[in-house]
């Protein structure tokens, strides 16, 4: 490793921390990494330096918002959080901050959970395969997530309305914490602090106020479904913060959707009876073996993890 590569790193490190990343740059640093594989560890290990500059400093990281590896948690200098999991080459694509028409979008690989900060003060975390931009107006923050799931812990500004949009329904706070999540005909909004607001552009008479330990669905047709309050509900279906998935009386078949979120192995489950069959338990999100053989020790089912690409589960 030479003086000048250590250098390299550490400038390319710096730069993807600043908040402006182009596709030149992305370019620039494909092309280097290619020059020579060893620059692949070079980088690694300015990464790493910089993390730990981060700790030191106690940055950005509240004491209990560790994340399971490989999945790393997002300080304010972690750019690029997960690059050893995942690969150099492979993720510098997938961590880039583009600016289009005054957006920055934002977006995670299948397994890849972010944690970003906003200029606001504001943080989010963005789940498995999610996309989203952000604008910040003068009166106004705005986030619309195109796709997956991400949790906003909004920092309080009475000025300027924080609002997701997610398709035509919107959810607004001033200050407070909650997630968002597309479903296939629904919104699922779920608020862990404060107080949000929730409509549909096709009812936007119709709106309903979400306090802490509450969840909603509002659908795309602009009905919406109040579940009960259960602040424990809502905290253990916000556990992928942390890398982990928590099942509270899941079936199998949803537990496996869960799963595949997650992970390009698929669960399979070969069975609809044991498909039906209740799973409550904390699992990694990253392991669906795992899960699949504590389902086998659990229901006694049959279970074939011989391919690489496919688990199936059947009774």
């Amino acid at each position: 490793m030479s003086a000048d590569d250590s250098l390299m790193a550490a400038r390319w490190v710096a730069r993807m921390d600043s908040g402006v990343w182009t596709e030149d740059d992305e370019t620039a640093l494909r092309r280097w990494l290619a020059a020579d594989p060893r620059r692949h560890g070079t980088l690694l290990r300015s990464h790493a330096t910089w993390l730990a500059a981060d700790r030191a400093l106690d940055i950005d990281r509240p004491a209990d918002e560790a994340v399971a590896p490989p999945l790393i948690g997002w300080g304010r200098r972690s750019v690029v959080a997960g690059l050893a999991a995942a690969g150099v080459a492979a993720l510098v694509g997938s961590l880039s901050r583009l600016r289009t028409n005054g957006a920055t979008k934002y977006a995670t690989e299948v397994g890849e959970i972010r944690r970003v900060p906003l200029s606001d003060g504001s943080v989010m975390t963005m789940n498995s395969g999610s996309e989203l931009a952000v604008r910040m107006h003068g009166k106004a923050r705005s986030v619309a997530l195109a796709q997956g799931e991400a949790w906003f812990d909004v920092a309080k500004d009475a000025e300027r309305p924080f609002v997701v949009a997610a398709r035509k329904v919107k959810a607004q706070a001033i200050g407070t914490a909650f997630s968002v999540r597309m479903r296939d005909d629904a919104v699922e909004i779920l608020v862990n602090e404060g107080v949000v607001e929730a409509w549909s552009d096709d009812a936007a008479f119709r709106r309903i106020r979400l306090e802490a330990g509450q969840r909603a669905l509002v659908g795309d047709d602009a009905a919406i479904k109040l579940e009960p309050e259960q602040a424990s509900s809502v905290d253990r279906a916000l556990a992928w913060r942390s890398g982990m998935i928590d099942l509270d009386g899941k079936t199998l078949q949803q537990a496996a959707d869960e799963f595949n979120r997650y992970n390009d192995r698929k669960i399979v489950i070969a069975d609809p009876t044991i498909g039906a069959a209740q799973i409550d338990g904390v699992f990694r999100i990253n392991d669906p073996e795992g899960f699949a053989i504590s389902v086998r020790n659990i229901l006694g089912a049959s279970v074939n993890t011989e391919t690489a690409e496919v688990i199936r589960i059947q009774s």
